[in-house]
């Protein structure tokens, strides 16, 4: 490998290889805490042109490549373990065109999620696609994995924004894809092959994405709910009676957690096994009345026992911190995490039985739940207990995964809602996909990747 290394310096500058342990290290991992991290080197491409040719280096060396963005995805897909050369495209940042025509940006994978956020602010526009990670994830990173998030209900997953793509594939051809066009009736479009794929096919090196209108004012209510049931009972009444953009639930014990860490005030004086919060468009008080109304007949069937809506922004941003700092708030326990999906109409039975489950392998442990209940993805996080190493953590954990699939499979679910298959979840994959489905796949890549350098050990 040193030899193959030297020559990288042919066509990269110094400053775009890294070899020391402590880079290796930061680039060589993400937000998995459970893997051994043994990458060879750092490479950082300032172009297409870069990307091409490290492709190109690694199939005639023989090196495995992995992806790195902002590394915020759980499922291992950005970890290098087998003394791969990793791929970071911090330095592949720019914003670069945009139409005002088209309302649409073409930006490189490197770029962070807030800032095409704050760009499309900028323009009067709106970026949708929204989650915690925000201010670390990387667009590139997002399309590899087509991320979610908090806003699905009303703006659908990452695919939905991106009309166009350049990539570099596993043979070192750069293909460009849909053009930022609307309609393209010429057959297969390998644009959505490419969105989700993990980086087992190919390099994303550009992105033409579409912005959506700037939204109109929000109101974010937070309720406390009689049961699983109610739950579902008022997303139905939100979903079909206002204009909903989100809609989360989280239980008891999250809420507790968020409140231990952060010092936050209790958003309710009512204590209930589980919250929801609703985000609802508020053009006017005809809006908001409207909405209070829905409140209320939530109140008056018993669905709901206490809630409160925003008067401000900042009350506003302050109720999504009961959502959104529940990871951050459970990171001192190192949570085994399981990120799943079933159909929004099947969650109350699904997380009836799922608990059952869990409750039976492992009755003294703390599991806390949280989800996007508007599209069916829930959160599992079993917490570590006192006094148990990391290693014992995780291989009981493990054993619990078969039963939590199975589960999933009952309801035709999905082992992976928005993180990915990755490292963690690719032994499983047989409990959503089918083998047919499965070999298909494999095809599939050995099309794109026919030396299999991409991502190797990921997805399949």
């Amino acid at each position: 490998m040193s030899t193959a290394l030297i020559e990288l310096e042919s066509f990269l500058q110094k400053d775009q290889i890294k070899t020391d342990e402590e880079s290796l290290k930061y680039w060589g991992k993400d937000w998995t805490t459970y893997f051994d991290i043994k990458a060879t080197a750092i490479v950082f491409p300032r172009s297409t042109d870069d990307v091409e040719a490290i492709v190109k280096w690694a199939r005639k060396n023989k090196v495995a490549l992995v992806p790195s963005g902002g590394r915020t995805g759980l499922s291992g897909s950005a970890v290098a373990s087998q003394g791969e050369v990793v791929v970071s495209f911090d330095q592949m940042n720019k914003i670069k065109e945009f139409s005002s025509v088209d309302q649409s940006v073409v930006i490189e994978p490197g770029v962070v999620t807030e800032a095409l956020q704050e760009f499309a602010h900028s323009k009067n526009l709106f970026y949708p696609v929204d989650f915690a990670a925000t201010g670390s994830s990387q667009m590139g990173g997002n399309i590899a994995t087509n991320a979610g998030g908090i806003k699905v209900v009303r703006y659908g997953l990452t695919r939905e924004w991106i009309i166009g793509l350049k990539v570099v594939t596993g043979s070192g051809e750069v293909l460009e894809l849909n053009n930022g066009l609307v309609k393209n009736a010429t057959g297969y479009d390998l644009r959505h092959l490419f969105i989700g794929s993990e980086g087992t096919l190919g390099f994303i090196v550009e992105a033409t994405i579409r912005l959506a209108p700037a939204p109109p004012p929000m109101k974010v209510l937070v309720m406390a709910v009689s049961g699983l049931d109610a739950v579902m009972k008022v997303f139905a009444e939100f979903k079909t009676k206002t204009s909903l953009v989100a809609f989360e639930m989280f239980s008891d014990k999250a809420l507790n957690k968020v409140l231990e860490n952060t010092g936050l005030p209790a958003p309710l004086e009512t204590k209930a096994s589980f919250y929801v919060l609703a985000e609802v468009e508020a053009r006017n008080e005809q809006d908001e009345e409207h909405a209070l109304g829905v409140f209320e007949k939530c109140l008056e069937e018993g669905w709901v026992i206490d809630g409160v809506i925003s008067q401000s922004d900042v009350q506003a941003a302050t109720f999504w911190r009961y959502r959104e700092d529940i990871s951050e708030s459970l990171a001192k326990y190192s949570p085994y995490k399981n990120d799943i999906a079933v159909t929004i109409s099947k969650v109350p039975p699904f997380m009836d039985d799922l608990d059952k489950v869990l409750a039976q392998a492992y009755p003294t442990w703390e599991v806390v739940w949280f989800g996007h209940i508007g599209d069916g993805n829930l959160h599992i996080n079993i917490l570590r207990p006192a006094g148990m190493t990391k290693e014992e953590f995780v291989k009981e954990c493990r054993k619990v995964d078969i039963m939590v699939f199975e589960t999933v499979k009952k309801y035709k679910g999905s082992i992976s809602a928005e993180h990915g298959v990755g490292m963690t979840k690719r032994s499983f994959l047989s409990y959503t996909r089918s083998e047919a489905e499965i070999e298909i796949m494999r095809s599939i890549k050995k099309v794109f990747d026919p030396d299999m350098i991409m991502n190797p050990g990921k997805v399949i």
